[in-house]
């Protein structure tokens, strides 16, 4: 019996674990599950007889350890900042992990231990970074091979909510982790356009959008991701003209975000001490110049937006004009805009999200130039079983899959870039009804 470790439980977790304790039964799959919440744990796997519920800190390093060592494969769900320490492990045990985040130069740097250990670091192996590299790569080579010249590649994701549960103005809801959408962006963009390098500030990021449009979803705003430039030897097209890698969200977004930045809200550097004493309206106040007006007005001015535009009937939606206590002791400007947010943004009973995924290739074939755009759309079946835990969770479990059958033999460090990978991965991501509509134009 092949023998499988999830390392978290989480709102990611539910398709992966789904798909798993399915493929357990045909395949004679042990999967234990482990979260710092057993409960949590107890309610994703549902008595399943295949199925293994633990409760394990990850900061008891013998329990961690004693848990990989009896398993064959380990997916880790955990913040990425802790993959390192359990790929450090597995590398050491000699068994294969699957991740969902990016490659740090961290877990780079293991790659030859894990060649020589005979096992796979499998990384970026969830919606985006993932679906988007195994999409984009099966385009790539199709057109390397039929002798074609890349002129440009712009590529766009986002977690949204779905129309039809859309009911606020901001057009977005939670549906992976808060603390990750707050820090967003944060660094300088880089990217490429017409064989020039371009940099956009994290203080400009949300000013310095581009329309984007999906046939029969409709229009969005895309900004650009922090780095584009990496991608460019890992997708064989590293003389491309143009690249840019970007965030989806629904127009008006990054107007309302941007003030935010502006005003220093999404700082996690330092703390307020005593925010817990504080409204969310002496919150914003500490913010802005003191003068006359009022604190509308003045936040209007030192921003550059007006009193009775859209931006600002979004701000008051939210309520950080209110003099509504703060219930988070000593928190970062960061962690106090989260708390609001993780209020207002939260699915409710009945809504449904919404995933959309955008490629825009330019390339020169047989001294004629196309446009390719090839785009996605999934959307979830409720608040539990998202269109987001769908598009991270499956391709981990696929690829889960085909390591523990055999149908994958590579070892290292590796992300879904390969015909290996990507063709069985997308070939069965289609069949569940994740599929990628191509249109020239």
């Amino acid at each position: 019996m092949k023998k499988v470790l999830i390392l978290g439980a989480g709102r990611s977790a539910s398709s992966l674990i789904q798909y798993l304790l399915k493929a357990a039964l045909q395949y004679n799959y042990e999967i234990t599950v482990a979260d710092a919440s057993l409960e949590l744990v107890k309610q994703k796997i549902q008595n399943h007889k295949n199925a293994r519920p633990i409760a394990l800190d990850i900061s008891d390093a013998v329990h961690t350890k004693e848990e990989i060592e009896k398993a064959d494969i380990v997916i880790s769900m955990l913040p990425a900042a802790l993959h390192i320490q359990i790929a450090t492990l597995c590398v050491e045990l000699k068994k294969s992990m699957v991740t969902a985040s990016y490659v740090s130069p961290e877990m780079k740097a293991l790659d030859e231990e894990a060649r020589k250990a005979g096992i796979i670091l499998m990384n970026e192996c969830g919606l985006d970074p993932g679906i988007d590299h195994a999409s984009a790569m099966k385009i790539i080579d199709h057109v390397y091979e039929a002798g074609g010249k890349f002129l440009g590649f712009k590529s766009y994701t986002g977690g949204l909510v779905a129309p039809e549960s859309n009911d606020n103005p901001w057009g977005y809801k939670f549906t992976w982790n808060p603390r990750n959408v707050v820090l967003a962006g944060q660094g300088t963009a880089k990217y490429i356009e017409n064989g020039k390098y371009a940099y956009i500030p994290y203080h400009k990021l949300f000013t310095r959008t581009e329309k984007i449009h999906v046939e029969g979803t409709g229009d969005f705003e895309g900004y650009a991701n922090r780095d584009s430039l990496s991608y460019r030897p890992l997708y064989g097209i590293d003389n491309i003209p143009t690249m840019v890698r970007g965030t989806l969200r629904m127009p008006a977004y990054c107007g309302g975000w941007n003030v935010f930045v502006q005003l220093g809200m999404t700082d996690d550097t330092y703390h307020i001490e005593g925010s817990e004493k504080m409204s969310f309206r002496e919150f914003v106040e500490s913010f802005i110049p003191a003068g006359k007006g009022e604190i509308k007005e003045r936040l209007a001015a030192y921003v550059g937006i007006t009193v009775k535009g859209n931006t600002m009937e979004m701000l008051n939606w939210l309520g950080i004009f209110e003099d509504r206590p703060i219930a988070l002791k000593d928190g970062t400007p960061a962690q106090i805009l989260q708390s609001l947010l993780e209020e207002k943004w939260k699915l409710k009973d009945g809504d449904i999200d919404m995933i959309v995924m955008q490629h825009q290739f330019e390339y020169e074939l047989k001294d004629k130039k196309h446009r390719l755009l090839s785009s996605l759309v999934v959307k979830g079946d409720d608040a539990v079983n998202t269109a987001m835990a769908k598009t991270v969770g499956l391709p981990m479990g696929i690829v889960t899959k085909f390591i523990l059958n055999g149908n994958i033999n590579l070892k290292g460090v590796c992300i879904p870039t390969v015909k290996e990978i990507y063709l069985p991965l997308l070939g069965e991501l289609e069949s569940m009804g994740i599929k990628f509509e191509e249109k020239e134009g």
